[in-house]
C-alpha cells in the first residue's frame, strides 16, 4: 500500500519517513497535490501495475504483427534480414 504524504510533512518527519520505508511502505511525496517523489525499500522489486502490464502486452503484440507502412512487411524480423 502506498502512503501519500506532502513534502513538507515529509520533510519535518523524514526519520519517521524512513522507519516506514524499511517496515515496506511506499510514501508518495506531492508538492501542491502533484506527485514528485517518491521512497520505497530499495531491497525489492517494483512489480508492475496492471496498466503498465497491459501496455506491455499490446505493445509486444503490435511487434508481432507488424506494422503495413504501404510497402513491403515491416516487422521485427524484416528489420534484422540483410
Amino acid at each position: 500500500m502506498t502512503k501519500t504524504i506532502s513534502l513538507q510533512d515529509a520533510d519535518r518527519s523524514f526519520a519517521r519517513c524512513i522507519q516506514d520505508v524499511e517496515a515496506g511502505e511506499d510514501i508518495l511525496i506531492t508538492r501542491d497535490g502533484k506527485p514528485v517523489a517518491r521512497l520505497s525499500p530499495a531491497d525489492t522489486r517494483a512489480l508492475p501495475t496492471p496498466e503498465q502490464t497491459a501496455a506491455w502486452e499490446q505493445w509486444k503484440a503490435a511487434m508481432e504483427r507488424g506494422w503495413d507502412i504501404g510497402a513491403s512487411r515491416f516487422d521485427r524480423d524484416s528489420l534484422h534480414e540483410r
